[in-house]
């Protein structure tokens, strides 16, 4: 009789332990834009239950309307920030081939036509070039021979980064999703996260498609700051600006690598549309201004969107005349996520042990990088000193770029 309720108690304790050891960490990953996308994929590699959620669906935010420029540049200082984009851009050449998105190499050739502005820049590439990235300042002459349909209009040289490139960003998260799918991660929308509760069965967080039990919770929502206020319980001081982005129907080859031209920034993709974004922002009129307090992210009519795509268009067909008759596809806006000091948020909450928030502007150049290391993060539970500069609870202090 012993003997029997020995082993009895033998196969319960067993069962209990099994139980434990099959249990899988769960956790729930909300935001499908580029930044949430890649922390599901790298979380599906390991032995955790992943769920993706987006209130509307995957790359329908910030994450579309992008110029999607994969970059290591002048602009990203100080150097230990500038080292995390270049890890990036270099994991992206390994990543790119483990989904199977296609990533349009071949540099990037920048100039300004104010003179002290294109001596500064001068200052900036040899900076750049002190810290092992691949840039050079070429003559007119020679960047022409690179991109022979770009006028180079005002250069007095040309800045030439050799690594940068560019992808299509609703692809590149298509083919994360599917990837982190494929390894068992479930991928819901729309799915709006309400708030979260905690009970004494666990963590659950209360959304439009029912409740979710989860131990941790990632915040990868982008500008959606009072998202984070209210479930974080944290104020994260950022500026949201719109970015505008034209899409041109498809064309002929014109372009093999990226133009960021006074103004104005164009690359052409595989599969020969162009992409064109504005750097000198959106007009200053007080009708627009008020357009804009609403966050839209789609023009009111199709004429304003038209007559905003042309103005667009405009600027690039100054420097690459043979856009012309090329007609616009696609006009974007998109709320981009931009913390104060210009650097990723990424962290647990001080106020919510179990959030893990993941806010970051040049999200297409960082994301294959945090998506890694927050993905080890979350796992191991202990913090990589790599990120330590990039919490949530630091000092948003103004980094000063040029």
């Amino acid at each position: 009789m012993k003997l029997v309720v020995k082993q009895c108690v033998c196969l319960f304790i067993f069962s209990l332990l099994s139980e434990a050891v099959l249990a899988k960490e769960k956790v729930l990953v909300v935001g499908a834009g580029i930044l949430g996308a890649s922390i599901g994929y790298h979380l599906s590699l390991e032995e955790v239950e992943v769920t993706i959620i987006d209130m509307q669906s995957p790359a329908s935010h910030a994450s579309l309307a992008t110029f999607a420029w994969i970059n290591a540049s002048w602009a990203k200082q100080p150097q230990a920030y500038h080292a995390l984009n270049q890890k990036s851009v270099r994991y992206w050449h390994e990543l790119s081939k483990q989904i199977g998105v296609p990533i349009k190499w071949g540099g990037s050739l920048e100039w300004f036509e104010s003179s002290d502005r294109q001596k500064k820049l001068g200052l900036q590439i040899r900076e750049q070039i002190g810290w092992g990235e691949a840039a050079e300042i070429l003559p007119v002459a020679s960047a022409k021979m690179l991109e022979p349909n770009v006028t180079f209009m005002g250069a007095d040289n040309v800045a030439y980064s050799a690594n940068d490139g560019a992808v299509d960003p609703s692809q590149a998260i298509k083919k994360l999703l599917s990837a982190a799918q494929a390894n068992g991660a479930k991928v819901i929308y729309p799915c709006k996260l309400n708030g979260i509760a905690k009970t004494l069965d666990g963590e659950f967080a209360d959304t439009t498609c029912g409740s979710i039990a989860f131990d941790q919770i990632v915040l990868a929502v982008g500008a959606a700051s009072k998202t984070i206020a209210s479930i974080a319980k944290l104020n994260i001081p950022q500026r949201s600006t719109p970015g505008i982005i034209v899409v041109t129907e498809p064309t002929e080859p014109l372009l093999n690598r990226i133009v960021v031209a006074p103004g104005v920034h164009i690359h052409q993709r595989f599969d020969g549309r162009i992409v064109v974004g504005e750097q000198t922002g959106a007009p200053k009129t007080s009708a627009h201004n008020s357009r804009l307090k609403g966050r839209p992210n789609q023009y009111p009519n199709q004429v304003l969107a038209q007559d905003h795509a042309q103005r667009i268009l405009d600027l690039a067909i100054k420097y690459v005349p043979r856009l012309t008759n090329v007609k616009a596809d696609e006009i974007l806006i998109g709320w981009r996520p931009l913390p104060l000091d210009g650097h990723p948020v990424l962290g647990y909450s001080s106020e919510e042990p179990s959030v893990y928030i993941a806010v970051s502007h040049s999200g297409i150049t960082l994301a294959p990088i945090i998506g890694r290391l927050v993905a080890k993060e979350l796992i191991e539970k202990r913090p990589l000193e790599v990120l330590n500069a990039y919490r949530p609870n630091r000092d948003f202090i103004t980094v000063v770029r040029y």
